[in-house]
Order: C-alpha cells, then structure tokens, then sequence
C-alpha cells in the first residue's frame, strides 16, 4: 500500500522517482483482497502488486529505505550496515523531518536526509513501538486495512511535503 500511496504522491508533484517495495516474506504473494480493496477506495489499483524479498543487492542501491515497522529496518540494517543512515521507519521519517524542517531550497534530498539523521543512536530500532510502527493489516478486517491506508495516506503525504513542498 505504501509504494503506491508514495508513487502515486511522487508522480502527482512531477517527481520521477523508482519506487519499490520489499519485504521479509517470501517473492510472488499477491496483494491481499482487503488491502486492494482499501487502496481502491483511495483510486488505487494494486491487484497487480506482488511481494518481493528483501536483498542486499535492493539495500544497496536504494537512495532512502523506508520501513513501516522497526523490524524492517533492523533486518535492512543487519543485511546492510552501511545503510543505517538511509534507512528510517515511516513514521520516524516524518517525525524527524518535521523537527528539523522542510529540505530546504537548494538542499540536496541526501544532506537534508543527513540532517534528519543527525544524532540518530542504532539502539532506536530495538524493539518495536508504535511511535515508530505502522500497525500490519494482515489478518485483520477490511476496516483495519483501510485505517492503515489512511494512516500511510497521511504520512506519505506529510513525507512528501517536507522534502519536495
């Protein structure tokens, strides 16, 4: 739900960016019926989406990992340890950008995302908390799923406020 709720805000600010997700399930899961039925209602379609493994190689090429629990981006960081500085959950992207400002004129999206990570202690992804995680959908109802989009749906839009205006 996240790559398309961001591909689709990216694209809408003329924003040519390779959006992509990868998790730490298996490859070819198609997305659920809850989920593509919550992204509909949002005027997205993902009933073509399908889960792609996490790798080293996808770490290492990424500008910016975005993880929607602190697990995910624990399991990029043990995979990849340089990428620490690029790897953030959602909702520590948009609480740190909103602290330290929107990039600024002229700012490159790499030092603004220096900025956002100043500082940053390794031992902030111990755990889980929901001041970090997005809460998983998988299991719940339909109702679940579409808070959960609501929620990517404003965060995604907070992101992409702070770093492109």
């Amino acid at each position: 739900m996240a790559e398309a709720l961001l591909r689709n805000r990216l694209a809408a600010i003329g924003m040519d960016a390779h959006v992509h997700s990868a998790g730490l399930l298996d490859d070819g899961r198609p997305a659920t019926p809850e989920g593509v039925e919550a992204m509909a209602a949002l005027g997205l379609d993902i009933t073509a989406h399908r889960s792609t493994r996490l790798t080293a190689g996808a770490i290492a090429a990424a500008d910016l990992l975005v993880g929607m629990a602190r697990e995910h981006v624990r399991e990029a960081v043990i995979v990849d340890p340089p990428a620490w500085p690029k790897a953030f959950t959602l909702k520590e992207l948009v609480r740190r950008g909103e602290a330290a400002g929107a990039r600024a004129d002229g700012q490159s999206f790499d030092e603004w995302l220096d900025k956002l990570g100043a500082g940053r202690p390794q031992t902030d992804l111990l755990g889980s908390d929901p001041g970090d995680d997005v809460a998983d959908p998988i299991g719940a109802g339909p109702d679940e799923y579409c808070r959960t989009a609501a929620e990517l749906d404003q965060l995604i839009g907070r992101f992409v406020e702070l770093g492109w205006g």
